[in-house]
């Protein structure tokens, strides 16, 4: 079983990105029909400028981001060349998975209520907003206390043992 984890991860990341691919075309298609069949009468310019302005940004992500790096690559013979990145890393690429189910949903509910339901689309950026914004603010201010007061780190349970023991002793062999 050589490269038993590259071979793996191959086979989830393909899993995903299919699965991915479907919902998207799914989820696009849906909107698109019921809103030009059934609710043809608001299906507007402007209701098309907002589906297309709202769903680049989850369309860019599948297609230039995930399917990029994440799609793995195979030899001639089968075997895998690339495994690809890891789809279910923790930090932006979790971010970008945020981003593209958040788009599915609004775009199902954009597709039956209307319009309006775009809005949604306002509270990815500002839950990004508030992270940055949280971020900053905890490394300016340091570890400090409401007041200000710098507060040393804690010690784990084992120091405080080390320290009250006399602290840490070299052995000599």
């Amino acid at each position: 079983m050589a490269q038993k984890a590259t071979k793996t991860l191959a086979t989830r990341n393909i899993a995903r990105l299919n699965t991915t691919l479907y919902l998207a075309g799914f989820f696009h298609l849906f909107f698109l029909l019921l809103r030009a069949l059934l609710f043809r009468s608001s299906f507007s310019r402007r209701s098309l400028i907002l589906y297309i302005v709202c769903s680049a940004p989850q369309l860019l992500i599948q297609y230039l981001i995930f399917e990029r790096t994440g799609r793995p690559t195979y030899t001639p013979d089968g075997s895998v060349k690339r495994s690809g990145e890891d789809l279910d890393a923790k930090g932006l690429t979790e971010y970008l998975w945020d981003i593209t189910y958040w788009t599915f949903g609004c775009l199902g509910v954009a597709a039956v209520v209307g319009d309006w339901a775009w809005w949604f689309m306002i509270v990815v950026p500002c839950y990004s907003a508030w992270l940055a914004y949280t971020t900053f603010i905890g490394a300016r201010q340091g570890y400090t206390d409401a007041a200000g007061v710098p507060q040393p780190a804690a010690a784990s349970k084992r120091q405080q043992k080390m320290e009250k023991r006399g602290g840490q002793k070299m052995q000599y062999r």
